[in-house]
């Protein structure tokens, strides 16, 4: 390991990065009391006159009664109280810190720095910014804490008195003017997902105390309250898990608890065949094979077609949620004011917008042009077609940056019958630069001229409703009521006129007694986008672990036992060179990994290991609905009603259960002898 004079020269640019300041206006003072805190932790300064920066990691908890009872110089601290909020526990919390420059003192003030602090917005950034006074500093001696009154740069220390300013981690210095630390990056992400309850109800207080006090003891957990209201304990593995139950119970709550099976998450999609999409294409962009819903006025008709997304063009709108939040900007339903805000700050996110466009395209081409060498004129118009459609983006989601995407249908003006289609915007095409100006302006001059029509204008007003409903959709698939994965959904909503007058009050009244017109538009918009899915053949999609495992020769039958059991499918085995080990690469369902490692040790005498790793998502190939129809699948599975449910239908039946939906299942009921009784006269 290097020193930390060494060490921090290697690691500024992570630590600080460089901002480059479009501000010209900024405060020359600001900028440079900045520029000095950099160089200072570049240098590892530990001198008296540099200024005094810190980074706390974590907070962890050690009870009260651990700290030190004498001070540095021998007097007697108190420490049966804490600004920190000890008095709802016995536990104290100290701030695990490192000192990158200058020297940190006991009873220092400083300002406790934030992630999202920038020090040329003044003001406007107070609530990211606190001053605090550290109680006491110790130096970490095994299980002891050794009490000090001052530590220089490049030492490693506890902190007491950050309780209420921290709850995960922040950057600690001695002045406004310093840019906060890089957040912290995991290799990994808690993936264990368990509901917790008190036994008794009468102690939920102090389990959701107990939860507080876990979240801030521990930096990896996560504690969420899901839609069901169930609070969910995300944990990074079954060991980390059961060391949080275990604190819960004997630290932070001190009640009994329990704990449901894990939660696994799943997704929903279609099948697809990359050998088709040209037909595909042609379909999605027809009129034909889509699902029509009817609002309750019978007003509104909605026609919904989907068609599955190339997995390459998913899996980088799943890997860019993050990027992709900070272009769009999180909310797509934007009024053309607020649009005209975002395009002032466009340019600063033009490098971002070009590095994920260009992911787009490289991803359509690996997926048509690499494979297919053969029809390279199929697949050039396949490439072709995806990038026309990619121009007419309106919605991303669920959550507005999810895997799945809405498109605008073709403009068309008033049809026939007198209905308006309610034709929405590219917005995420228009922001992702996949669009190209000119034609959205063209929309926009039509759209304008036809706003003085009362029904042009009720069908803009109503683009809301329908971007609405394709996200409560995409967020609850018909199967099990998980995200879908994958999909593309092209929705033409058509609005008649209505028949009421303004000046019948009767009229008026009938038309609200199906509930407001643009709740029954999402209601129908999001069963119509359900159905399309269910009409075209749905499958599961489950996350799946890359697993290595090193076993010696002699256990590589019981090895292979375990990985069978658990739906693994085995990718290569090679044996190490100058051992005698044999090291096996494969994929196993998260669903089967629990307790996996147990059953490898147990089944090998522990001298197998394996490594976990979350990979990718897999859509399971079995149709969770099917009955066996052609002579061949009755022979081999019998009729439909002897047909076993397969992995899918079992997989579905277990989340459904979980969430309280109903599940479809026979009852078998065991034949007894039936007894009649002699009847006497």
């Amino acid at each position: 390991m290097p020193d930390p004079i060494s060490a921090q020269s290697l690691r500024i640019s992570r630590l600080l990065p460089k901002r480059e300041i479009l501000d010209k206006e900024a405060d020359s003072n600001v900028l440079a009391e900045a520029d000095l805190v950099r160089k200072s932790v570049e240098a590892c300064d530990s001198s008296l006159e540099a200024p005094c920066i810190a980074f706390v990691s974590k907070m962890f908890a050690v009870p009260t009664k651990m700290l030190p009872q004498r001070g540095p110089q021998g007097e007697i601290l108190n420490n049966s109280t804490e600004e920190g909020g000890t008095s709802e526990s016995d536990e104290c919390f100290l701030a695990f810190a490192r000192i990158f420059s200058g020297v940190l003192r006991s009873r220092q003030r400083v300002f406790v720095l934030s992630a999202l602090y920038d020090p040329l917005r003044g003001e406007s950034m107070q609530k990211h910014v606190q001053e605090a006074e550290l109680q006491s500093l110790y130096l970490m001696m095994g299980q002891g804490l050794k009490p000090v009154i001052c530590a220089r740069a490049g030492n490693i220390v506890a902190i007491r008195g950050l309780g209420q300013h921290i709850l995960k981690s922040a950057t600690l210095s001695s002045t406004r003017n310093c840019w906060p630390f890089s957040s912290m990056a995991f290799q990994v992400a808690p993936t264990l997902r368990v509901a917790i309850e008190p036994s008794d109800p009468a102690d939920m207080g102090a389990l959701m105390k107990g939860l507080r006090l876990l979240n801030r003891a521990d930096p990896f957990v996560e504690v969420t309250v899901s839609s069901r209201g169930e609070h969910v304990l995300a944990a990074a593995g079954e060991v980390h898990l059961e060391r949080c139950i275990k604190d819960l119970k004997e630290r932070f709550a001190k009640v009994s608890l329990e704990v449901s099976p894990p939660l696994v998450s799943y997704r929903e999609t279609i099948e697809g065949d990359l050998s088709n999409t040209l037909e595909d294409l042609k379909l999605f962009s027809s009129g034909s094979d889509h699902v029509e819903k009817v609002t309750s006025n019978g007003r509104c008709t909605i026609r919904v077609k989907v068609m599955k997304l190339p997995p390459t063009l998913t899996k980088v709108l799943d890997e860019s949620a993050d990027l992709l939040s900070d272009i769009i900007g999180g909310k797509l339903g934007q009024s053309a004011k607020s649009l005209e805000m975002h395009t002032s700050s466009l340019s600063e996110n033009d490098s971002l917008i070009e590095v994920l466009r260009k992911r787009i395209v490289d991803a359509l081409e690996s997926e048509f042009l690499c494979g297919n060498e053969n029809d390279k004129d199929q697949a050039e118009k396949c490439k072709g077609k995806w990038l026309e459609l990619l121009g007419r983006i309106w919605a991303l989601g669920p959550r507005q940056v999810g895997p799945n995407i809405l498109f605008t249908p073709e403009y068309k003006m008033e049809n026939d019958d007198g209905t308006i289609l309610i034709h929405g915007s590219p917005y995420v095409s228009l922001r992702l630069g996949l669009a190209d100006n000119s034609s959205a302006s063209d929309i926009a001059v039509i759209t304008s001229s036809e706003l003085t029509q009362p029904l042009y204008g009720e069908a803009e007003s109503l683009e809301s409703s329908l971007m609405s409903g394709f996200q409560l959709a995409t967020a609850a698939g018909p199967l099990c009521d998980e995200p879908m994965w994958g999909l593309a959904f092209l929705v033409e909503a058509y609005i008649s006129p209505s028949t009421v007058q303004v000046g019948d009050s009767e009229p008026n009244q009938l038309s609200e007694q199906y509930g407001l017109f643009t709740g029954q538009i999402m209601t129908a918009v999001k069963e119509a986008c359900r159905g399309a899915v269910l009409q075209r053949k749905p499958r599961l999609v489950e996350a799946m672990y890359f697993c290595e495992l090193n076993t010696p020769t002699e256990y590589l039958g019981p090895m292979y036992a375990v990985l069978a059991r658990r739906r693994a499918r085995v990718l290569k085995e090679e044996m190490q060179e100058g051992s005698p080990l044999f090291t096996v690469h494969a994929y196993v369902p998260v669903s089967e990994s629990f307790g996996f490692a147990d059953e490898l040790r147990r089944w090998t005498s522990g001298a197998s290991s394996a490594l976990l790793v979350l990979s990718h998502w897999e859509a399971l190939p079995e149709d969770p609905f099917f009955v066996p129809k052609t002579e061949e699948e009755i022979e081999e599975f019998g009729d439909g009603s002897s047909v076993l449910p397969n992995t899918a239908r079992k997989l579905i039946n277990a989340v459904r259960r979980r969430k309280g939906l109903p599940v479809e299942e026979k009852v078998v009921q065991h034949a007894t002898k039936q007894r009649t009784l002699a009847r006497k006269v």
